[in-house]
């Protein structure tokens, strides 16, 4: 039977709007798997390419204008804070900063993947044959230390077929890829590749991982992602605390803040808010303190609360409450360090902890906090057990805060904010840092 005209153009016009619905869907869920790789103007190209694999010319042409719009979006986003007006009148920036997912890629590729980011600590590759491993974005990293004390860092990577060759951490006298067996040195040489008999144009020396920069600063490990920036046998420390630090990095010694401390514990949260409503949360001066943490809050006296502001770095601080109990887990003086671009530092009475915020979509983060405690209170078990509790319960507090903030920047009731500009200059200072890194 044939098919009338009208009939024949519906039907058209259905299975095109269906065609249609599938290459969107796909698109769509294809990004949000895709939204860990780094941006660059090439794996935008390719993305697309990859998503819309066919040869219809307005689909190609499709996919390279969205790949561009990327890019030309987020900048639109980006531009709708003005660092230059003085925060007594500055506006916040919009919420398309904390959901957009197309913005939360290019903000990994201008934030995270540049710079020195905070990784680990020295304590977890102490010994040689030690390493970790991590995640930043879409870079699987290890750190080690080889048979000669020297700590290296790469890709967790397999040349062959991408297989991530371990995770957690451990000791190991190589990495051995649990899929088809090629074996690396901890200095990221290739050393067997297993079955290539037959192989043409292979050279074992060009297939070793690839070496990501890393330095140490105190306690702690660094990583820097940026490609063009390669990695030396001998990274001068004081050129990395100067582009970390800045003229901060004498006040962390000062205050505390160095390798004597002896690692306690770790504890992680996954978080539904998107890594700046974290950060923003510890940045406001203490300004949510006494309606949020009534406990912390009669340990200290928050008419002291001050703020300094240095390059990459704001300092936050706050004298003691009342007459400090011998045990108290806070002591007489509270040192809060925030290390852009997602790094916290808090030095307080014999504890120290850091904070470092993961971002893992537009709307969820991971935070990792890393407990240290002066040598004489490492066999004091009541006292560990009692001040962690006491800090388990106010990051408890700071998340139904932070995912509480998520939900209302989603709404459509909100767009922007203003700063209390007393007490949130740190918070403003980050806003500015970022919108720095992101249109440059």
């Amino acid at each position: 039977m044939h098919s009338n005209g009208s009939e024949t153009r519906q039907s058209e016009t259905e299975l095109r709007g269906r065609n249609i619905h599938n290459l969107v869907s796909h698109r769509v869920e294809t990004e949000m798997t895709l939204l860990l790789k780094p941006i660059t103007r090439l794996s935008l190209f390719q993305t697309h390419f990859q998503i819309i694999n066919n040869n219809n010319p307005r689909a190609r042409a499709r996919a390279i204008s969205v790949s561009c719009s990327w890019s030309h979006e987020a900048h639109k986003i980006v531009r709708e804070f003005d660092p230059k007006i003085p925060i007594e009148k500055a506006i916040t920036p919009p919420s398309s900063w904390y959901t957009d997912p197309s913005f939360y890629a290019f903000e990994l590729d201008r934030v995270f993947y540049r710079g020195w980011q905070a990784v680990g600590y020295t304590e977890q590759i102490q010994e040689p044959r030690d390493f970790f491993s991590g995640r930043l974005g879409n870079v699987e990293f290890v750190v080690c230390r080889d048979d000669n004390g020297k700590i290296a860092a790469f890709h967790n990577v397999c040349r062959h077929h991408a297989s991530l060759l371990v995770s957690g951490s451990g000791k190991t006298s190589c990495f051995t890829c649990p899929y088809h067996g090629w074996t690396y040195g901890l200095n990221g040489e290739l050393r067997k590749a297993t079955r290539i008999s037959g192989i043409d144009d292979f050279s074992i020396n060009d297939f070793g991982l690839v070496p990501i920069k890393v330095a140490t600063w105190g306690p702690f490990v660094l990583l820097n992602m940026d490609n063009e920036i390669l990695q030396k046998d001998n990274i001068d420390t004081d050129n990395v605390a100067s582009e970390w630090l800045g003229s901060s990095s004498e006040l962390f010694s000062l205050n505390g803040v160095d390798t004597t401390l002896t690692y306690v514990c770790r504890r992680e949260y996954f978080i539904e808010c998107n890594w700046k409503v974290f950060c923003d949360n510890y940045l406001d001066g203490g300004y949510h303190v006494p309606f949020a943490h009534k406990g912390l809050a009669s340990g200290l006296s928050l008419d002291s609360y001050t703020t300094s502001i240095f390059e990459k770095v704001s300092i936050q601080s706050a004298e003691g409450g009342s007459k400090q109990k011998e045990d108290d887990r806070l002591g007489s003086k509270a040192f809060y360090a925030f290390i852009y671009p997602n790094f916290m530092i808090n030095r307080y009475g014999p504890w120290m902890d850091t904070n470092l915020a993961i971002p893992l979509g537009p709307r969820k983060c991971l935070v990792v906090f890393d407990y240290f405690l002066e040598a004489s209170f490492k066999d004091d078990k009541a006292f560990i057990e009692r001040s962690l509790a006491d800090s388990e319960k106010v990051q408890m507090e700071d998340i139904r805060l932070c995912e509480g903030v998520q939900k209302g920047i989603e709404s459509p009731a909100y767009s922007t904010g203003r700063y209390a500009p007393n007490v949130e200059k740190a918070m403003h200072h980050f806003h500015c840092l970022l919108y720095d890194n992101l249109i440059n």
